[in-house]
C-alpha cells in the first residue's frame, strides 16, 4: 500500500488519478483550492490546498506526513489550460499561469522533498502535458510552463536518484478533463493573429467533452507505472502524444544534423 498527496482533485486527472489509487489499495490526501469539490471521492483524507500559498503549502504536506505516517508519492497535478498568443497575452496573465503551473509544482516538490529524502524512497509525479515536448499557435505561455516544470523535473531526477527518490513525468495528449471548459484561460485577441492562432482557438472552444483520451484509463496508467519498479522518467499517454512528440523529436534531430557544420565550426582555434 503507498500513501500519495495529490493536488488538484476536484475533476479531470487529479480526481481520475486519486480513484485509481484507492482502487488499488492505497491511501490518497486528496487536495483541491475548494475542499467541497471532494465530496464523494472517499478519499482518506481531504484538504484545502492552494498551491501558490507557500506556507499552505508547507503545512498540508506536513499534515499528510502526520497524519498517514509517511508519504511514498506526491502528484503536482494543480493546473488549468490557457490560450492566447504571445502579444495577446499579458505578462500578469503569464506570471499568474506560472504560480500555479510551475512555481506551485516546484513549491509542493520542495516541501516534499526533505520527508522522501529522509525515508530513502518515494515518487515525485509531475503532470506535464505533450506540449511540454510539443507547442503550436497560441499555446505558448500554457506550453512554456510545461517546458519549464519538464526541465526542473529532469535536472530534480538525477539530483534525488542517489537517495532512493523517483521523478515520473506525465505527457498526456487530448484527455477529457474539462480542457477548454469554462476553466480554460483565454486571453484578449488581436486581430491580425487571427491567422495563426485562429484554428487553435477554434479547437479549444469545441474541444471540450470529445477528445480521444479517457482519464481513467490514464490515470491506471499512472497508478501502474507508480508501482512498477522501472517506470521510465517520461511516460506519453494517449496515440496522439505519442506521434506529436515522436515528429517533434524527428524534427528536432533533422535539424540539428543539418546545421552540425555551423555549429562544430565554432569551436576555438
Amino acid at each position: 500500500m503507498k500513501n500519495w498527496l495529490i493536488t488538484g482533485c476536484s475533476a479531470g486527472f487529479g480526481r481520475a488519478i486519486a480513484e485509481a489509487a484507492l482502487a488499488a489499495g492505497d491511501q490518497v490526501v486528496a487536495t483541491a483550492r475548494r475542499p467541497a469539490t471532494l465530496a464523494g471521492l472517499g478519499a482518506t483524507r481531504t484538504a484545502a490546498l492552494d498551491v501558490t500559498d507557500g506556507p499552505q503549502v508547507d503545512r498540508v504536506v506536513a499534515e499528510a506526513v502526520r497524519d498517514l505516517g509517511h508519504l511514498d508519492v506526491v502528484v503536482n497535478n494543480a493546473g488549468h489550460g490557457s490560450v492566447g498568443a504571445v502579444e495577446e497575452f499579458t505578462m500578469d496573465e503569464l506570471r499568474a499561469l506560472m504560480e500555479v503551473m510551475f512555481f506551485g509544482a516546484v513549491a509542493v516538490t520542495k516541501a516534499a522533498l526533505p520527508h522522501l529524502r529522509a525515508r530513502g524512497s518515494g515518487t515525485i509525479v509531475q503532470i506535464s502535458s505533450m506540449g511540454g515536448q510539443v507547442t503550436m499557435p497560441g499555446f505558448g505561455s500554457y506550453c512554456a510552463s510545461k517546458f519549464a516544470l519538464e526541465a526542473v523535473s529532469e535536472a530534480l531526477a538525477a539530483e534525488v536518484a542517489p537517495f532512493g527518490v523517483r521523478v515520473l513525468i506525465i505527457q498526456p495528449g487530448a484527455f477529457r478533463t474539462e480542457f477548454g471548459g469554462p476553466r480554460m484561460h483565454r486571453s484578449r485577441t488581436i486581430d491580425a493573429y487571427a491567422v495563426s492562432t485562429s484554428a487553435t482557438r477554434s479547437a479549444v472552444d469545441t474541444m471540450d467533452g470529445t477528445q480521444p483520451g479517457d482519464p481513467a484509463k490514464a490515470a491506471a496508467a499512472i497508478v501502474e507505472a507508480v508501482h512498477s519498479p522501472d517506470a521510465p522518467l517520461r511516460l506519453a499517454l494517449g496515440g496522439d502524444a505519442v506521434d506529436a512528440i515522436a515528429a517533434v523529436l524527428r524534427q528536432r534531430e533533422t535539424e540539428l544534423r543539418a546545421w552540425e557544420k555551423v555549429s562544430r565550426g565554432t569551436a576555438a582555434g
